[in-house]
């Protein structure tokens, strides 16, 4: 029989990941048992590795239910469990343009 308990450890100690997923863990912890009317997470998937992207994104929408999730990334697979994307475009040097799109509509559009 072995022993599973580990060793306590600083939190300097982690990786950026780890140290992402423990955050993460916590407050999605905290939204189980008190959910909270909004959330807002700016690049807090930037450190997670492609599973822990999807898993992550799997938690917000379970938590979506109960809290709106407003999320800033870069990661695709996160975008992909938000029903509205909101972005800014350069298609110009110094012309910037706000996009939106509501993934539902998207979806017709494509089908069509």
């Amino acid at each position: 029989m072995h022993n599973t308990r580990q060793k306590l450890q600083n939190i300097t100690l982690l990786s950026g990941g780890e140290k992402a997923l423990t955050s993460l863990s916590l407050l999605f912890a905290g939204f189980l048992i008190k959910p909270s009317p909004l959330c807002i997470l700016d690049e807090a998937d930037a450190p997670l590795d492609e599973s822990n992207t999807v898993r992550f994104a799997q938690m917000i929408k379970s938590l979506a239910g109960e809290t709106q999730f407003l999320v800033i990334t870069h990661n695709r697979a996160t975008m992909e469990a938000a029903d509205y994307l909101y972005g800014i475009t350069m298609e110009e040097p110094g012309n910037s343009k706000a996009l939106s799109l509501k993934f539902s509509e998207a979806e017709n559009i494509a089908v069509t």
